[in-house]
């Protein structure tokens, strides 16, 4: 698995899944246990969503000087 998440996206994930699940705690639904989906895929860096769509939010590797 490439990392094809980027740090603002990693962030926005687990501000969204933590709300989620916080919600799903305080309402007594188990519907917040879908917050797991985005805190998930924020740390592992990787979304199986991109993959067919071709999106990568993630910087591109920097090139190492030679030398």
């Amino acid at each position: 698995m490439k990392c094809n998440m980027g740090t603002t996206d990693r962030a926005v994930r687990i501000i969204v899944g933590l709300a989620l699940v916080i919600w799903g705690l305080g309402a007594k639904n188990w519907w917040g246990a879908i917050g797991l989906v985005p805190l998930l895929t924020a740390s592992v860096r990787w979304c199986p969503l991109y993959l067919p769509f071709g999106i990568s939010t993630a910087r591109p590797p920097q090139a190492k000087p030679r030398g």
